[in-house]
C-alpha cells in the first residue's frame, strides 16, 4: 500500500510515517498544506491520502476541502480524514459523495495502532471507516422520527455498520451471534425503508445515504 500524508503537525506526521513503516505501509509523500497534498498526489497516485481536516493558512477546513478535490480529480485515491473533534459540517460535505474509499476518523483513534490500521487499509481497499463519534452525532441529526422507531440494539448495530464493520465484527463488538446481527440488520432495513442488500459494501452505503443530511 502507498500512501501520502497531509498534516501540519511534524510531530503527528512523523509519528504517522514510522506507524506506517512498522506496519509495512509505504509512505511515498508528506505534506504539511493542501498545495503540497494536491501535488504530492498528482505525483504519486498513492492508494490512499491521509488528511488533516485543518491546515494552513487559516487553520478551518483547507484540509477537507483539499479532500473533496482529491475525490474529485483522482477518484482511485481512498481518502481517510483526521479531526481534532466531530466536525459535522464536515462529515456531511465529504459523505455527499460516493461514499467507497472514505474514511472520517477522529484523531484520538490514532492511539489505538491496531484499529486505526484497520481502518487504514479497509478504506484503502475501499471500504468505508467512519469514527464512533461521528456516526452518533449524524445519527441523533438525521430523521428522528424513522429513527425512533429502532431498538437501543438496532441503533447500536446501525453505527457499527456506518462505521463499515461486517457482520462478523458487528457480532464480535456486541458479543452477539452472527445469525442474531442478521436479524437486527433485516429490522433495520425494514423500520428505515431501506432496501436490503446482497453485500456489506452496497449496505453501508445504502445506511451511509440514510445518514446524510
Amino acid at each position: 500500500m502507498r500512501v501520502v500524508i497531509a498534516e501540519d503537525s511534524a510531530l503527528l506526521r512523523e509519528g504517522l510515517v514510522r506507524l506506517f513503516e512498522l506496519a509495512g505501509i509505504r509512505v511515498v509523500s508528506t505534506a504539511s498544506d493542501p498545495d503540497g497534498l494536491l501535488d504530492a498526489v498528482d505525483r504519486h497516485r498513492p492508494d490512499l491520502a491521509l488528511i488533516d481536516v485543518r491546515m494552513p493558512p487559516t487553520q478551518t477546513d483547507e484540509g477537507m476541502r483539499a479532500a473533496v478535490v482529491v475525490r474529485e480529480r483522482w477518484p482511485e485515491v481512498a481518502v481517510l480524514v483526521l479531526s481534532q473533534y466531530v466536525e459535522e459540517r464536515y462529515a456531511v460535505e465529504l459523505l455527499a459523495g460516493e461514499s467507497s474509499g472514505l474514511g472520517y476518523l477522529l484523531k484520538d483513534r490514532v492511539g489505538n495502532f491496531s484499529q486505526f490500521l484497520e481502518a487504514v487499509r479497509r478504506v484503502a481497499a475501499g471500504g468505508t471507516a467512519l469514527d464512533p463519534e461521528v456516526v452518533s452525532q449524524l445519527l441523533i441529526r438525521s430523521r428522528p422520527d424513522s429513527l425512533g422507531r429502532l431498538s437501543r440494539r438496532e441503533r447500536e448495530v446501525l453505527s457499527l455498520m456506518a462505521e463499515g464493520r461486517s457482520n462478523a465484527g458487528i457480532a464480535t463488538g456486541l458479543a452477539i451471534s452472527e445469525s442474531a446481527v442478521a436479524k437486527h440488520i433485516n429490522g433495520i432495513f425494514t423500520k428505515l425503508d431501506l432496501p436490503a442488500a446482497d453485500t456489506d459494501h452496497r449496505r453501508v452505503l445504502a445506511v451511509l445515504r440514510y445518514l446524510k443530511v
